[in-house]
């Protein structure tokens, strides 16, 4: 089954918790949360104060993705704001593992992110650890971006590698979904579609998270 979770980054920042709502209703299966430092990448976005905010207007996934430098350091205040799935990047995590296993303790759900030019043996061995993968089909650090074809046949590899293992992982896919990019990174595996400008920028909410989610 294919999920969408629209990423708030695209959002009415001046309208957060209407925003939330308005997913909720149109059907939205996850809200995912870019958490940026200025660091990491450039640009600054939400904090946990903003989360722990946010948690009132719904019950649906928080997918929170740490862009950050450092990220053990927000792990806990994230997972206490409600945050229910914690993605770290690859490239930041000297000590991958540990930092997984930090994330479960927390009770939240752990997941990997990768950039487009991250190759997948950085997560090779702790496939067995986490519940989602995040390949980045765009750069991280704002939205809008155009999508990178290139990470499909990295999505392919990913998918047949969890497939081989008998793994059920979550394989999520961020930057430049749309309707014309939907349908390819599900062909490739993906189940996850994090999306941004499709879905606020379209004239039916409602409407567009349905042909993502039917995309294939």
């Amino acid at each position: 089954m294919i999920r969408i979770a629209p990423s708030i980054l695209s959002a009415d920042f001046a309208q957060l918790g209407t925003e939330i709502k308005k997913l909720e209703a149109a059907g939205a299966d996850m809200i995912h949360i870019d958490v940026m430092d200025g660091h990491f990448v450039p640009n600054l976005t939400f904090g946990p104060p903003v989360v722990a905010a946010l948690r009132q207007f719904t019950a649906l996934t928080f997918d929170v993705h740490l862009m950050v430098n450092n990220p053990q350091d927000l792990i806990a205040p994230f997972a206490r704001a409600g945050a229910d799935l914690i993605t770290v990047h690859a490239e930041t995590a000297p000590h991958l593992n540990r930092l997984l296993q930090n994330i479960k303790e927390t009770g939240s759900k752990a997941a990997v992110a990768l950039n487009p030019a991250t190759p997948l043996s950085m997560v090779e061995e702790v496939l067995t650890e986490v519940d989602m993968i995040l390949v980045m089909s765009v750069n991280p650090g704002f939205g809008g971006q155009k999508f990178i074809p290139s990470v499909l046949d990295k999505l392919a590899r990913l998918r047949h590698e969890l497939d081989k293992r008998k793994l059920t992982v979550d394989l999520q896919v961020d930057g430049g979904i749309n309707a014309a990019t939907a349908p390819q990174v599900i062909a490739a595996g993906a189940n996850i579609l994090v999306a941004g400008s499709a879905v606020f920028g379209a004239p039916d909410m409602k409407a567009a998270i349905a042909m993502l989610r039917n995309a294939e």
